[in-house]
Formats: structure tokens, C-alpha cells, sequence
């Protein structure tokens, strides 16, 4: 009897299949934790970016640059981690 917890496209995986959705799933979830890192460092960086914005003078504003591209990588990383776990949870 099928698994019917798994989605029908994963219930009738060969043994390499397998490894390979774990693989895929195992990256995914890597680039969920780089991604909850930079969103950590990018709240600490806003507690810089008001006040680099405000006496920084002219384009000068590297807090705030720093925070626009790790606010970047937190989005590509998070979205990229999400498409590659789609699927069934990881329960370990």
C-alpha cells in the first residue's frame, strides 16, 4: 500500500530518485539557514541605517548599502531554499 502522506509524483521514486530529492532537499535546506542568518545580520545593520542615512553626507551611506544587499541575499537565498524543499517536511 502506497504512502499516502507523500505527494503522487514521489511515491513510485527509484533508490536514486530518492537520494537525489534528499540532496536537493538538504541544499534547500542550507539556503533557508543562510537565509535566517542574513536576515538576522540586516536586523542588526537597521539599528545603523537611520543614522547613516541622516549624517552621512551626499551617497556616502555604506550601512545602509550593506543592509539593501543583505535584505538581497535574504531574499534570493530564502526564495531558492523554499523552491528547493518543496515537498514533505523534513521530520529530523
Amino acid at each position: 500500500m502506497p504512502n499516502t502522506l507523500l505527494p503522487p509524483e514521489e511515491r513510485n521514486l527509484t533508490p536514486n530518485q530518492v537520494e537525489a530529492l534528499d540532496k536537493r532537499r538538504n541544499l534547500g535546506h542550507m539556503f533557508l539557514v543562510i537565509a535566517g542568518q542574513f536576515a538576522v545580520i540586516a536586523t542588526v545593520l537597521l539599528l545603523w541605517v537611520g543614522q547613516d542615512l541622516q549624517y552621512s553626507p551626499g551617497w556616502d551611506h555604506p550601512m545602509f548599502y550593506y543592509f539593501v544587499l543583505c535584505l538581497f541575499f535574504f531574499v534570493v537565498f530564502g526564495i531558492t531554499g523554499l523552491v528547493l524543499r518543496k515537498g514533505t517536511p523534513r521530520l529530523d
